[in-house]
């Protein structure tokens, strides 16, 4: 069980948005197992998806990587669209208080994590979006950010932040140009890009490529050449918190010898 809550204006006084506990029962007996931080769970659960997202649909030879958003979340998502794309050299992150891309910048520049890496930041996104190989998105914006006229050719849309249908963060361009695939069936109905695009008749629900579990067992075909625009919204699963919460207490155990 999550237990979640959701109050967008603490990032006036620097908490993040989002906060949650995650309680693990037995599936067996029903006795409680483990109590966690489920707001690090979420941000590890949901940049995992991203990026295997992106490994599976960005191309292989993806150069730069737009961090749109600098909140909780980002560190995490450049985190893993670095690890599933080893050719990423440059990350330029864009964010409404440009201080905290800055910091953010700094602060992965300074880790050495990914040696060979630039971080950089711009305040510009019509001035950065037309150099993403791999864009991804964590904001909370109910006015698109991203315009589907500056993707260039072979671009990856990663599109994390919206949950509901006031919320959008590409315009109905990108959805139109690019090919659409989602992390579960409800972002179908949850998320505001799609379901606006939808309701404006840009794409049918026919007209989506499938979901991450399909391109995984490869009954769904993914990127088919470098020129082709993917698009990716993920909304969250209640399925993979589970996933993830009993990975983290079987490593636990594990670690412990419990």
């Amino acid at each position: 069980v999550k237990l979640v809550t959701h109050f967008p204006q603490n990032s006036t006084i620097n908490l993040p948005g989002i906060h949650a506990n995650y309680v693990l029962f037995s599936s067996t007996t029903g006795q409680p197992l483990a109590s966690m931080d489920g707001t690090l769970l979420t941000l590890y659960r949901t940049a995992s998806v991203s990026g295997l997202a992106s490994k599976i649909l960005a191309k292989k030879n993806s150069k730069i990587l737009i961090m749109i958003g600098a909140g909780a979340l980002a560190p995490h998502l450049i985190k893993a669209h670095l690890s599933s794309n080893p050719s990423l050299q440059k990350v330029i992150i864009w964010n409404r208080t440009i201080k905290k891309a800055i910091d953010l910048a700094g602060t992965l520049q300074k880790s050495n994590e990914f040696k060979g890496v630039s971080f950089e930041t711009n305040e510009s996104l019509d001035e950065i979006v037309p150099l993403g190989d791999i864009i991804s998105c964590a904001t909370n914006a109910e006015t698109p950010l991203v315009k589907g006229e500056r993707l260039k050719h072979g671009a990856h849309l990663d599109l994390v932040g919206s949950f509901r249908e006031t919320m959008k963060e590409c315009d109905d361009e990108a959805i139109k140009r690019g090919r659409v695939y989602v992390d579960n069936e409800a972002a179908l109905v949850e998320a505001g890009e799609l379901v606006g695009a939808f309701e404006r008749g840009v794409i049918g629900k026919g007209d989506v490529g499938g979901n991450l579990v399909e391109l995984i067992e490869g009954k769904k075909v993914g990127r088919k050449d470098c020129e082709e625009i993917t698009v990716f919204k993920s909304v969250g699963s209640g399925v993979v918190d589970l996933l993830a919460a009993q990975l983290v207490y079987e490593t636990c155990m594990k670690k412990n010898k419990c």
